[in-house]
């Protein structure tokens, strides 16, 4: 499995889509269609989300069942900053991101010492114990979650506006995307690629393996911890079904539609399938049969994901 960057003529294009990204919220509003900002907004944090997800599965090559467990949690910091007073963004984010992270690194810790199947079982084991934990924590609201009142502030200003909130989360993911793109450049990147190209050549040429492959978990898991907090706050509630293994399947469907070790791949992933069950709902309750069909034809037309009909190999 390889890492992928964008190709040349893609940087313009994103640059395009980030200007018209920066519009779109005064369309809409003009046409009177102010519900597709929030839609768009939950576009842009399950493309964070799903990203977080390609870091650790195409950069690092490590199948995690368990990743949701991480984006719930951030969902529960903010809500649980937010319900002790807490609300200015600038604290609440790295917050999350840092809880998400060291739990993150706890897991990894313990997850990584197996390989293979067994590694894609202890995460999901993670993750489904950090789901009963919640669900059994009657202080923040067990089944029922814990909501929200009202949105975080950002440097004085409010995000209860829609649009207000819709660009927090467009600079949350722009800057992690940047982010992501420096690192594949990094020496960090090319190390854990190289790891995850041969990892017993790495070992003997004396690098400490497994502490890069954790750092890049913990980064993983930081990153899905500040998608969680943004979505707590679009929907105004943090619910222990975010930390469900059902949830870390729909990021896993994401990033395969997108691309495996694709920068954009989980942008493109989280676009088609968001979109795709918001059409195919309006007609029908079994919109899952669309899903099916769109998993197949990716798998027989585009394996390597729509990303890589136009990505190229990173390096």
């Amino acid at each position: 499995m390889a890492f992928y960057r964008p190709a040349p003529y893609q940087k313009p294009l994103a640059i395009a889509l980030l200007l018209a990204m920066l519009v779109l919220p005064n369309v809409l509003t003009a046409f009177g269609q102010e519900f597709y900002i929030g839609f768009a907004t939950r576009i842009l944090i399950f493309a964070l989300a799903a990203s977080s997800l390609n870091l650790v599965l195409g950069f690092a090559g490590m199948f995690s069942l368990g990743h949701a467990a991480f984006f719930g949690t951030g969902a529960y910091v903010a809500a649980i900053c937010m319900a002790n007073g807490i609300n200015d963004a600038l604290l609440v984010f790295p917050l999350a991101m840092g809880v998400a992270g060291l739990f993150a690194l706890l897991v990894g810790a313990i997850s990584l010492r197996t390989r293979g199947v067994y590694f894609i079982m202890i995460t999901l084991a993670f993750g489904q114990m950090a789901y009963y934990l919640f669900v059994s924590a009657r202080t923040w609201g067990g089944d029922d979650g814990l909501p929200l009142v009202g949105r975080l502030n950002l440097a004085g200003f409010s995000l209860n506006d829609d649009a207000a909130f819709f660009y927090a989360a467009l600079a949350s993911l722009a800057m992690s995307i940047v982010f992501l793109g420096r690192l594949a450049d990094a020496r960090f990147g090319r190390v854990i690629q190289a790891i995850r190209e041969n990892e017993t050549r790495m070992e003997a040429l004396g690098y400490p393996v497994f502490r890069y492959r954790l750092i890049c978990f913990a980064l993983g898991g930081g990153l899905a911890g500040l998608a969680g907090a943004l979505l707590a706050n679009l929907t105004g509630l943090a619910s222990p079904n975010l930390l469900q293994w059902m949830q870390s399947g729909t990021l896993l469907v994401m990033v395969i539609i997108g691309g495996v070790g694709y920068l954009y791949g989980g942008m493109v992933g989280a676009l088609i399938l968001l979109c795709l069950e918001e059409v195919l709902a309006g007609f029908t309750l079994h919109w899952h049969i669309g899903l099916g069909l769109l998993l197949l034809g990716i798998v027989m037309f585009a394996p390597k994901g729509v990303a890589a009909l136009f990505g190229k190999q990173h390096g």
